[in-house]
């Protein structure tokens, strides 16, 4: 090229020095004219040209990529390929220059594979958490020690091309810093170790609602890290915490509780003792009119009777042979409730139990699972069926109990 445009220049009489000087720096205009119609033409016709052909698929996963701008970093790379291809001829005559000018393009080129590289592998990940599998197999980590490994092999081919070196000499040298990159290195190596592990043993995924009171956490994971997990907490917070923490310390996963589709319920009322008695001919005749116990009422009296006749029992005291109790009658009430609850399952464990006696009275606790796992709807439903109970009680007698108040002392007082 040089000689060419000497060639062109020589016929106007200049001096040679002056000739040369007008030939290099017009060479080095044609040089940067050529790498800027490269870049424009790489831009506008061939990187344009792909962005239309995604955007037009039938698919909307790889729109990520025209999104992403992905493969405009390529136009980036067009220039620096002209002037490496074009530069070193150009400046033959002053080794230096033309060193200087290879090596820069060299490095310019490498830096743009990098971030193309580094976007296709952004914009892969989020194609990727399109998919269901993302959620039981993420890939973050992954992701993440491919670009960790891809700037670290980039920063070697840089500095071999600076110092004029070749890469595996750097790589030889590297055996005598394993020390040292395993210190620099030590909470990377830690995390992929342990994403490795979460993602081969199902351990967590993406969406997950996990409780680990050491952290404060209690809430739904939103990513899954190289070095971190991010939790979003129920209270809107998030809480960042070690991937290697899921892996050395305990912690508790709903999920299994979201794939049942029913969130248990499991609380006791708790009643007073002194109000538990036997059940008289006036108390089974009220019960009698409840609906859902009247077909339990009436079975039971006929069972209980036909026993204690042939055992011969005096039923003139109650506390002989075998008798029906209001608090009997109001577990058997507080489970065909239950049972006719339309949002309470009827497939999971249905359980109405009566618990060990405590300072705090007697608990009957409801041991069920509600057909939804959605956290207001449990409320809701949690709420109204111990509105319900609570306000049943004293239907059957029974009193619950609480700790003494103000009011019930005063109350005291005024009585007595």
């Amino acid at each position: 090229m040089l000689d060419k445009i000497l060639e062109f220049v020589t016929p106007f009489g200049l001096s040679d020095s002056l000739s040369f000087g007008i030939a290099v720096g017009g060479g080095f205009l044609i040089v940067l004219a050529l790498a800027f119609v490269a870049y424009l033409f790489m831009r506008f016709v061939i990187v344009g040209a792909l962005a239309r052909i995604i955007m037009r698929s039938q698919s909307a996963r790889d729109d990520v990529f025209a999104r992403m701008k992905v493969f405009s970093r390529l136009s980036h790379a067009a220039p620096a390929i002209v002037i490496y291809a074009l530069g070193p001829a150009l400046f033959a005559a002053f080794p230096v220059a033309q060193h200087i000018i290879a090596t820069a393009s060299l490095i310019y080129l490498t830096l743009m594979v990098i971030l193309f590289i580094d976007a296709l592998m952004s914009a892969g990940l989020i194609i990727y958490q399109t998919y269901r599998i993302s959620k039981t197999f993420p890939i973050t980590s992954f992701v993440q020690i491919g670009k960790m490994l891809l700037y670290f092999f980039g920063a070697i081919t840089i500095v071999s091309l600076i110092l004029n070196k070749s890469p595996f000499a750097f790589f030889a040298g590297l055996g005598a810093m394993t020390a040292v990159l395993m210190l620099v290195f030590k909470d990377p190596i830690l995390g992929f170790v342990a994403g490795i592990q979460l993602s081969a043993n199902k351990m967590v995924s993406v969406g997950d609602w996990i409780e680990m009171p050491k952290f404060s956490v209690d809430g739904d994971i939103i990513e899954i890290g190289l070095t971190t997990v991010k939790i979003r907490n129920f209270d809107k917070t998030i809480t960042t915490i070690p991937t290697q923490s899921l892996i050395n310390d305990s912690f508790k996963n709903w999920r299994g509780m979201q794939e049942t589709g029913g969130r248990r319920i499991k609380r006791a009322v708790h009643l007073d003792v002194g109000s538990v008695k036997f059940c008289d001919a006036d108390m089974l005749a009220r019960f009698a009119r409840i609906q859902f116990i009247a077909d339990y009422i009436k079975g039971k009296k006929e069972e209980l009777s036909a026993f204690n006749s042939a055992a011969g029992v005096d039923t003139s005291t109650l506390v002989n042979g075998k008798h029906m109790t209001n608090l009997g009658t109001f577990r058997a009430y507080i489970e065909a409730y239950l049972r006719s609850h339309p949002q309470i399952s009827d497939t999971l464990t249905l359980l109405v139990r009566q618990l060990k006696p405590t300072e705090h009275g007697l608990p009957i606790e409801i041991y069920v699972f509600t057909t939804t796992t959605n956290w207001l709807e449990y409320e809701a439903i949690q709420s109204d069926i111990f509105d319900h109970l609570l306000a049943a009680a004293p239907e059957f007698d029974l009193r619950l109990f609480q700790n003494p108040t103000g009011a019930d002392f005063a109350q005291m007082a005024r009585s007595g």
